[in-house]
């Protein structure tokens, strides 16, 4: 029973990333994808973040956190600094519904990549 109760779940988490019109790759598509980055590469939220950013802490640690657990399980990182606002806005939705996130943690992630890109641009 345990082994059965193993393999379902395992067959659950490799089925929860395909099948929902996101490429496999992850990348999203129309246009140059994004540059990639490694763990190392996306900044930790900090006051200076939140101050700068007009957004809490909370709010970006929150999204920083689902950030790095969640979205690197489909596909490689992508610098928030790099990416095209406006994509991810109309791409996020669907991406979160696909991982069986939170609305919430939607916002979060998004308030978190507004203010990267925000405070990395000297905005």
């Amino acid at each position: 029973m345990l082994k059965w109760c193993a393999l379902l779940g395992m067959t659950w988490i490799l089925a929860s990333c395909g099948g929902t019109g996101i490429p496999a790759s992850g990348n999203m598509a129309s246009g140059g994808d994004p540059p990639e980055g490694g763990i190392s590469e996306v900044p930790n939220p900090s006051a200076d973040m939140a101050a700068k950013s007009g957004t809490p802490l909370a709010m970006l640690q929150r999204g920083h956190e689902t950030y790095m657990l969640q979205c690197g399980q489909c596909h490689v990182y992508q610098l928030p600094k790099k990416v095209n606002t406006d994509k991810w806005q109309k791409t996020m939705p669907k991406m979160i519904r696909h991982a069986g996130l939170d609305p919430e943690d939607e916002k979060a992630v998004l308030s978190y990549v507004l203010a990267v890109k925000k405070v990395e641009s000297g905005g």
